[in-house]
């Protein structure tokens, strides 16, 4: 076991550990005892929210974090929450700065939107539902700009039939939410897309159910399908400047979705996934059941192209093609990103991949710029998936139905790579910028061995903590400083070597500045 003061590793003894496979536990002792990249950020508080710097305090207290024994993350502090552990297979210099941004689903522990640093450790977790209730999921967690200020939205509702029944949740810095967007015209929002663009309107997917008959596709005379909606709408009005309704564009007999269930289920015969502006302002859409990405004329619905599928109109280089597909977008350089499922329920390919296509539009062909494999071996992603180009030219990938999750650096060097307890499923995995300071207070438990004792200290969201100051007396109004502790983890045990009858902690940025403070609590 390793002791209370930890290890003492330098910076480069933690690099030269970070180049093999390490479990996402020992990588936050590790970064936590050394002061990780993570933690080293510029302190954000504002004029508003700064307190007078606190004041030195001795001995300097040694901390470790709170490391899940099983499937399930447990706290003192925070006995409320119990989401999927996280395991760090690789970890390596060199990776992108930024929290990784995810949601658990269809697992064990609680489901719902989560952030977690590079280390595999939590930031934030807003539990929503457990044993895989059908209900109350969140997918897509994206942080986002919306009237001119950084926020953090996801799809929250119920999941039917392969596709969502629930509204868009923004909310700010502080994890309150601002408000809630829902889909126009009769229907219900979908868990794929929620994208906002610079302009204050939002894209979205809907699915809506119609009836044809479906017998030459094994159906019945009067079946129902499912058909694909994208929407644009104007944030601020709620109006639909844009909607594209699949069914009148695109025809049953383009899928390549069997019809299982016959009558108990409408026949998912399109499944939209992703819709997202092109670079000259029109549409992108994806469908996984028909194999294809429509590029759409913003004003009249009317497709300009189709890549993939029975009605292409590119050809396709060797290693190009792709199948039951997830989350296509445009690049800056002007390739697309595709998360090419390929060998899910239907097989089509040997494994899943991210990939990055050229399109020439001149001679109607698309080659195959780089693909991305799983680090631990060929990845079965029957659904979800995700591709996210860095600003830095890194690649970070989610690998789905595997809920997993790899940033790969410009050479295809695989920097990062980890995931949550099996068999939790993520819809999308991105590696994004953000600064928080919640509203609620930072939580605080105490527990008494001999003379010493245990202070367990965490603040669920907050992302500019870098130590704890403890507090301790006979009362619970004659409390003095007790010593300060590194920030270690989500929660950070801190070993105090003279007991006290109450206890709180205070929250430091790194100029040593009080964000926050716990309540008292008597010590156990």
């Amino acid at each position: 076991m390793l002791n209370s003061e930890g290890p003492r590793y330098s910076r480069r003894d933690l690099l030269r550990l970070g180049g093999g496979a390490v479990a996402g536990s020992a990588a936050a002792y590790l970064l936590s005892a050394c002061g990780s990249a993570a933690e080293a950020s510029v302190d954000r508080t504002t004029t508003a929210t700064r307190r007078p710097a606190a004041k030195a305090a001795s001995p300097k207290l040694a901390s470790r974090p709170t490391v899940a024994s099983g499937p399930v993350q447990s706290y003192r502090s925070r006995p409320d929450l119990s989401p999927a552990t996280i395991t760090i297979n690789t970890y390596k210099p060199g990776q992108t700065p930024g929290l990784i941004f995810m949601d658990s689903h269809n697992g064990v522990g609680q489901q719902g939107p989560m952030i977690l640093d590079q280390t595999g450790q939590l930031v934030w977790f807003k539990p929503l539902s457990a044993n895989r209730s059908p209900s109350d999921r969140a997918f897509n967690v994206l942080v986002q700009t919306y009237q001119g200020k950084p926020v953090l939205t996801w799809f929250e509702g119920a999941v039917v039939n392969g596709h969502g029944v629930g509204d868009y949740v923004i909310a700010d810095t502080s994890y309150r939410e601002i408000t809630r967007v829902r889909a126009a015209n009769g229907y219900q929002g979908d868990l794929h897309e929620f994208l906002i663009t610079p302009q204050g309107t939002a894209f979205l997917t809907c699915y809506g159910t119609a009836h044809a008959d479906l017998r030459p596709f094994g159906g019945p005379a009067n079946g129902a399908y499912y058909y694909g909606v994208a929407q644009e709408l104007d944030l601020s009005t709620g109006k639909v400047l844009f909607e594209w309704r699949s069914d009148e564009h695109v025809r049953l007999d383009e899928s390549y979705a069997p019809i299982i269930q016959k009558d108990a289920v409408p026949w998912d015969y399109f499944h939209i996934n992703s819709v997202s502006p092109d670079t000259d302002g029109n549409v992108l859409i994806s469908a996984r059941c028909t194999y294809t990405v429509y590029k759409v004329d913003r004003r009249s619905g009317k497709e300009i192209w189709r890549m993939g599928g029975k009605q292409s109109d590119f050809s396709f280089g060797p290693g190009a093609h792709f199948s039951w597909q997830h989350d296509s977008r445009r690049q800056a350089d002007g390739t697309i990103t595709i998360f090419d499922n390929g060998a899910g329920f239907f097989r089509t390919e040997s494994q899943s991949r991210g990939l990055v296509l050229n399109l020439d539009l001149k001679s109607k062909r698309v080659s195959l710029v780089r693909q991305y494999l799983h680090p631990g071996g060929p990845v079965s992603a029957a659904a979800l998936g995700s591709v996210q180009v860095l600003p830095n030219g890194h690649v970070f990938m989610g690998w789905a139905v595997d809920a997993g999750f790899s940033e790969f650096g410009p050479d295809g060097e695989v920097l990062l790579d980890g995931q949550l307890t099996a068999p939790c499923e993520s819809y999308r995995a991105f590696r994004q910028t953000w600064h928080s300071q919640p509203t609620k207070p930072p939580a605080v438990v105490a527990r008494r061995s001999g003379a010493a004792m245990t202070v367990y200290a965490s603040w669920n969201g907050a992302t500019e903590v870098r130590s704890w100051l403890v507090l301790g007396g006979a009362g619970p109004s004659s409390l003095s400083p007790l010593g300060t502790a590194p920030k270690a983890g989500f929660e950070s045990q801190v070993q105090v070597p003279s007991a006290t009858a109450y206890v709180a902690v205070q929250a430091l940025s790194s100029k040593g500045q009080v964000l926050g403070r716990s309540s008292t609590v008597r010590v156990s």
